[in-house]
C-alpha cells in the first residue's frame, strides 16, 4: 500500500510523521510525505497515486486541511483519507466533512498498520481500533473503541527521518534537530491536551499513561542521526525533561561521553532541585525553559492546576541562572478567571527572575480541554471550533470584555520582561485599541531579535564565531531578507508564483527553523 503525508512546512522536523512512517515502512508498506505550499503539489499526487492520504491538524487549521484533502480527491479519487492529531482526537464527528473519509483518534503506529494490511488483503477494514469512518455506500458513522496505548516505547525503533528529509531538504539540512524522550505527562494542565487524551480518550492512569525511552535508545538514535544528517545541537521536545530523577542522572551521566553535543529542554519546577541543574549544566544543557504560566496562585493552580509554588518557580529559575544557562519562560495570558492585573503579576515575575527569553501564548480553550468546560462554567462565550483563530497567538476565543487589553499585552509582554522601565507604559498602552498592529509588529521584531539571541546562544556552543553570529547582525539579516520576501510577494505574487515560488518558500521556512514562538510546548 502507497501512503501519503500532506502537511504544511512547519518551522522544525515532524516527529509525529516520522514514528508512523516507522510503523508503516516496517510493515512492509511505502510512504512519501509532501509538504504544502508547493506549486506543483496536486501533480505530485496525482504521479504518486496513493493509497491511503494522512493528515494531522490542530483546531482552527482543521477546515483548511479538509479543504485540502477535497482537492486531492479531484485527482486521486480512490485514495482514503486518514486524520489525526488533536483536532480530529477529541472531536472525531469531524469525520462527518465533505472529505474526511476516516479519523484516527490517539495513538497511530498500530492502528494504521492494521488498517493498510487489511486494505492489502482485501479485507473489512471497518472495525479498525481507534478509527471512526464514514461508510462510502452508506454514509454511516462507524465508531470504533480505542486500543491500548504502546507500552515499550523502544521497541517502536527510532522515527525515520527519511520521510521528511527526503521531502524537505530544510529539515535534512539545519543542524539543530529534534528529539523527544518519552510520551505522556502525569499533570493536570487544563489547558493542555495530556489530561484530556489521558482521561477522555483512554481512561487511564499515569502509570500507564506516562513512559520514557531508555537512555541507551535516545542516546543511540542521536547518534544514528549525527552519523547520517549535520547536527550540531539537540533540541529536547519533552514537556517535562526531568521527569525521573533516575533517568536524568543517567543520562547526564552518559551523554557528555557518548554524545557531547549542546543541547535545550523544557523543565517541570516543581520537579527541579539545584542538583538537576547542575547535572544538566554538566551534560551540556545550555537553554533550559520554565513554565510559569501565571503569577496569581489562583489562575496558576485554581484555574490552569500547575500545581506549582512561586518559590519553586523563583528557585528554579535562581539555579538557571546561577549556573550560567539561559532561562526561557512559558507563560500564558487570557486565563478564565484572571484579571488584567494578575497579567501585569505575571509579568512582573518574569523581570524579578531576569528571564533571558520569556516566550507567551493566548490560552484557547480547545475542544475536550478542562479549561473550556470552565471558561463556559465560568459564564464566558467561546468561539466555535470552526471559528478557532489559525494562529494561536495573535487573538483568543474567549470572549472577554477587556479582550484588546490581553491581546495588547500579550504583544508588548517580552518587550517589557526585558526592559522593565516600559511597565508603566504598557498600564496605559493596552487600552489603546488603535495600536493592536504597530503592537504586533513591535512584538514579530523584537521576537525576532530575541531568536538572533538564541542563535547566537547556540553558535558559541557550536564553537562558532565572528560577526555573522552577532544577535545584531544577524536580527538586521533576518529582517531584510524577510522584509524582501515580503515585499515582493505582495507587489509580484504571479511573477513569484511562476518563477520564485520554490526558493521564496524554502528561505522563508529557513529564517523560521528553531524559531522559539513556534517550538515551544505550548506552540
Amino acid at each position: 500500500m502507497k501512503v501519503l503525508f500532506i502537511n504544511e512546512y512547519l518551522p522544525q522536523e515532524m516527529l509525529g510523521i516520522m514514528w508512523l512512517s516507522r510503523a508503516i515502512k516496517d510493515a512492509g508498506h511505502t510512504v512519501q510525505a509532501l509538504f504544502i505550499p508547493d506549486k506543483g503539489w496536486l501533480d505530485k499526487v496525482r504521479e504518486y497515486d496513493p493509497d491511503v492520504v494522512c493528515y494531522s491538524t490542530t483546531t482552527g487549521m482543521h477546515l483548511y486541511f479538509a479543504e485540502i484533502s477535497r482537492q486531492v480527491k479531484q485527482v486521486a479519487p480512490k485514495s482514503l483519507a486518514v486524520f489525526g492529531g488533536p483536532h480530529p482526537t477529541f472531536t472525531p464527528e469531524f469525520v462527518e466533512k465533505d472529505g474526511v473519509d476516516a479519523v484516527c483518534r490517539g495513538e497511530g503506529e498500530v492502528a494504521i498498520v492494521e488498517l493498510l494490511d487489511r486494505m492489502e488483503k482485501g479485507e473489512d477494514y471497518y472495525d479498525t481500533l481507534n478509527f471512526w469512518f464514514k461508510h462510502p455506500a452508506t454514509g454511516e458513522i462507524v465508531r470504533n473503541p480505542q486500543r491500548p496505548m504502546v507500552n515499550d516505547l523502544d521497541a517502536l525503533g527510532f522515527p525515520d527521518r527519511e520521510v521528511v528529509y527526503d521531502a524537505g531538504a530544510i529539515y535534512r539540512n539545519t543542524d539543530r534537530k529534534v528529539f523527544v524522550t518519552q510520551r505522556g505527562c502525569p499533570m493536570p494542565c487544563t489547558f493542555c491536551f495530556h489530561h484530556a487524551w489521558k482521561k477522555k480518550v483512554y481512561n487511564v492512569k499515569n502509570t500507564e499513561y506516562v513512559r520514557k525511552r531508555s537512555v541507551s535508545h535516545v542516546i543511540d538514535e542521536i547518534n544514528a542521526v549525527r552519523a547520517k544528517y549535520p547536527l550540531k545541537f539537540v533540541h529536547f521536545l519533552d514537556d517535562i525533561f526531568n521527569l525521573r530523577g533516575d533517568w536524568l542522572e543517567e543520562f547526564c551521566e552518559r551523554y557528555p561521553k557518548e554524545v557531547g553535543l549542546p543541547f535545550d529542554v523544557i523543565l517541570m519546577a516543581n520537579m527541579t532541585t539545584e542538583k538537576q541543574i547542575k547535572m544538566l549544566r554538566k551534560a551540556g544543557c545550555v537553554y533550559a525553559r520554565i513554565a510559569f504560566e501565571a503569577a496569581s496562585d489562583y489562575v496558576r493552580n485554581a484555574v490552569f492546576k500547575k500545581h506549582t509554588t512561586r518559590q519553586q518557580l523563583y528557585d528554579a529559575s535562581r539555579w538557571i541562572k546561577e549556573s550560567g544557562i539561559r532561562l526561557g519562560s512559558l507563560n500564558m495570558l487570557g486565563g478564565p478567571g484572571g484579571t488584567i492585573e494578575d497579567e501585569f503579576e505575571t509579568v512582573q515575575m518574569n523581570i524579578d527572575c531576569e528571564v533571558d527569553h520569556p516566550l507567551v501564548s493566548i490560552m484557547q480553550p480547545y475542544p475536550e480541554f478542562d479549561i473550556n468546560d470552565m471558561a463556559k462554567d465560568m459564564g464566558y462565550a467561546v468561539a466555535a471550533y470552526d471559528d478557532f483563530p489559525t494562529k494561536f497567538n495573535r487573538t483568543s476565543s474567549i470572549q472577554f470584555d477587556n479582550k484588546h487589553e490581553i491581546e495588547n499585552l500579550h504583544k508588548l509582554f517580552p518587550m517589557v520582561v526585558r526592559y522593565p522601565f516600559l511597565l508603566p507604559f504598557s498600564r496605559r498602552a493596552i487600552k489603546w485599541k488603535w495600536a493592536a498592529k504597530p503592537f504586533l509588529i513591535a512584538y514579530m521584531l523584537f521576537s525576532e531579535y530575541m531568536v538572533s539571541e538564541q542563535a547566537k546562544l547556540y553558535a558559541s556552543a557550536q564553537g562558532l564565531s565572528g560577526p555573522r553570529y552577532w544577535p545584531l547582525v544577524d536580527f538586521v539579516r533576518r529582517v531584510s531578507v524577510k522584509g524582501v520576501l515580503r515585499t515582493y510577494e505582495a507587489l509580484f505574487a504571479r511573477y513569484l508564483e511562476r518563477f520564485l515560488a520554490p526558493k521564496h518558500q524554502q528561505m522563508a521556512i529557513s529564517l523560521q527553523m528553531g524559531d522559539e514562538r513556534v517550538v515551544s510546548h505550548m506552540d
